[in-house]
């Protein structure tokens, strides 16, 4: 009698925590939260925000709001990368707020560089339309994965990765590029490390890449310092 108690008991806990297990939300696997309407349009202009931007009134919505052409025109990629991106995230299409997507063009000179980069907020996806490009990323195991790619080939960049894509075709490349997030933000790495205001400490630097300061120096003065 004892063990048929023991048993019934133990069948009773498993189907209670299979309920459990059924009952409770899975993980949203979006970057940003669900909508709670069919769309928030963002008010870009509003004093107010907390963790995004306030919506517009629906009254002021219009047409607009939901379509965008800054992606037509090349950016200009005369700096020392020969790389432009143009973004298309809620801060220039502030139709997509709430909705959690957006998207890049980037346009790259031959021997051009999109430079290492993250994406704290997203995973990224991307078309090759034009070119020949160099796409890699870094694993946290630092594994670096890479291949080249043309013309109608595709990509994808895990949430958080150091990636990068290096034109090396004979012309330009154009890629578009998506994400997961109405604004996915960017982290590009020479620019963080050597550009940042107020600057990251030589000694940091100097350890961290086990050069002498004049290195430092010499590449803080690339990105203005």
């Amino acid at each position: 009698m004892g063990a048929m108690i023991t048993l019934s008991s133990s069948r009773t806990q498993l189907i209670f925590y299979l309920i459990v297990l059924l009952l409770s939300p899975f993980p949203n696997s979006s970057a940003d939260p669900d909508p709670l309407q069919d769309f928030c349009v963002a008010d870009l202009k509003s004093s107010t925000s907390a963790n995004g931007f306030p919506c517009k009134l629906s009254s002021e919505v219009t047409s607009d709001d939901f379509f965008f052409d800054g992606l037509v025109k090349e950016g200009n990629t005369s700096n020392a990368f020969g790389w432009s991106v143009t973004p298309g995230n809620v801060l220039t299409f502030p139709g997509v707020h709430t909705l959690g997507i957006s998207m890049n063009r980037v346009d790259l000179l031959p021997g051009g560089l999109n430079p290492p980069h993250l994406h704290p907020r997203s995973t990224e996806s991307g078309i090759v339309i034009e070119g020949k490009v160099l796409v890699g990323f870094v694993s946290t195991a630092n594994v670096f994965y890479s291949r080249v790619l043309r013309g109608g080939e595709m990509f994808v960049v895990p949430k958080g990765l150091v990636h990068f894509q290096m034109n090396v075709g004979e012309g330009k490349a154009l890629i578009f590029t998506a994400f997961n997030s109405e604004l996915p933000g960017a982290v590009v790495l020479p620019l963080t490390l050597f550009g940042s205001k107020p600057s990251v400490p030589n000694d940091v630097l100097t350890k961290a890449f086990r050069v002498d300061e004049d290195v430092v120096n010499g590449i803080k003065s690339k990105f203005g310092f």
